[in-house]
């Protein structure tokens, strides 16, 4: 096994992502603690000293702040938790300055920072600019003033997400166990353990007690959902326990640590990997069989002739999905009409739309280019 490793030190990466769950950061749920970040400190400032760029995504800005706001009762409102996190994020920043030698920025996000293209793209531009003036950028979701609708929901996805901006050469996730197992390893004692995961399958999904489809806050199964994100855009991912020092000794002698899941061939743009992974979309637009067919099979954009029925609302510029007769979803892309618009035209010719609009500002409704098809 240290063979796979080897291809894989550390040492030979030139940028990679580490994410750092709540649990390591404020292990008590009752402040920061410096009890495991020392070691990731370290394995960071090695890496830096030999020229590899660290962004780190780190959660427990509300773990951090909950002993500075007494609050007994179960589940915390939401006014509650946004104090915490705004008063656990600057202890938080205030750690690992200490724990590193050098500057340490505070990059605060939500899905809406990650949807929106402009928005996206000066992510990008900040990230690099930080990394190429040797400062490590510390990046969390911004649970200041997220809500449900505008959070990415955990920070494993949003590390996959961070990785993909900044063009990432590991995914390095940090967690309370050795890796991956073929059942719970902590309720199941014939758990077997996995060190390596060349494709996600549904069935590798099952290990983790649930699927790609499946809405959590943490545990495996967002873990696997990020390692999916970041191995389809070619970067290579490890989930490894983030508790043992001993994880990161290995890493840097280029030995085996944690689970293993391979970078895959043939990855999507970066345009249209930000479309399917950091878009959000929530209403549906139906096909025909004809549109189906060209969709698939033909590489052809979606004409409003192919549209039989629209569900939910969107702008002009928003991410939909393309859905058969059944409801499966087929593709997602950005759509060319308000749903309004969309509405009144669907199932004409493009030669129409003008009769029907009094404009036609796009012969198709979702442009090849401006969608992404579902595995």
């Amino acid at each position: 096994m240290t063979e796979v490793f080897n291809k894989m030190n550390a040492l030979r990466w030139k940028r990679i992502v580490i994410k750092v769950g709540s649990a390591l950061i404020a292990p008590e749920g009752k402040g920061c603690s410096t009890r495991y970040l020392l070691a990731i400190a370290r394995f960071i400032s090695e890496c830096k000293l030999q020229g590899v760029e660290v962004v780190l995504v780190s959660s427990g800005s509300v773990a951090a702040g909950r002993a500075a706001i007494p609050f007994s009762h179960q589940p915390l409102p939401i006014n509650v938790k946004q104090a915490m996190a705004a008063i656990g994020q600057s202890q938080m920043m205030m750690i690992w300055s200490k724990l590193l030698d050098w500057p340490c920025a505070q990059i605060l996000l939500t899905h809406d920072d990650l949807r929106d293209r402009r928005r996206y793209l000066n992510i990008d531009n900040t990230l690099r600019t930080l990394l190429s003036h040797g400062a490590l950028p510390v990046v969390n979701e911004n649970d200041t003033v997220a809500t449900a609708e505008l959070k990415v929901g955990d920070n494993d996805n949003l590390a996959a997400m961070v990785a993909t901006v900044v063009d990432a050469d590991a995914l390095i996730i940090c967690s309370d166990i050795d890796g991956l197992y073929s059942a719970n390893p902590k309720t199941n004692p014939d758990a077997r353990f996995i060190a390596r995961v060349d494709a996600i399958t549904p069935e590798i999904y099952a290990m983790a007690g649930g699927s790609h489809h499946s809405v959590g806050t943490g545990g495996m199964v967002t873990k696997l959902q990020a390692a999916a994100k970041a191995t389809a855009q070619g970067i290579e991912t490890l989930i490894i326990n983030g508790q043992k020092a001993s994880s990161f000794d290995a890493l840097l002698k280029g030995e085996a640590a944690g689970t293993l899941f391979c970078a895959q061939p043939g990855h999507l743009s970066a345009k249209k990997h930000w479309l399917l992974h950091s878009s959000k979309a929530s209403a549906e637009v139906t096909l025909d069989a004809g549109a189906v067919e060209a969709l698939l099979h033909k590489g052809a954009s979606l004409l409003a002739k192919g549209v039989t029925a629209v569900q939910g609302d969107f702008d002009k510029g928003d991410a939909i999905w393309l859905v058969s007769s059944t409801g499966t979803r087929l593709a997602k892309g950005v759509c060319q009409y308000s749903a309004p618009e969309l509405n009144k035209i669907k199932g004409i010719h493009s030669s129409q739309i003008e009769a029907v609009l009094g404009y036609c500002p796009s012969e198709v409704a979702v442009h090849r280019d401006d969608l992404v098809l579902m595995e």
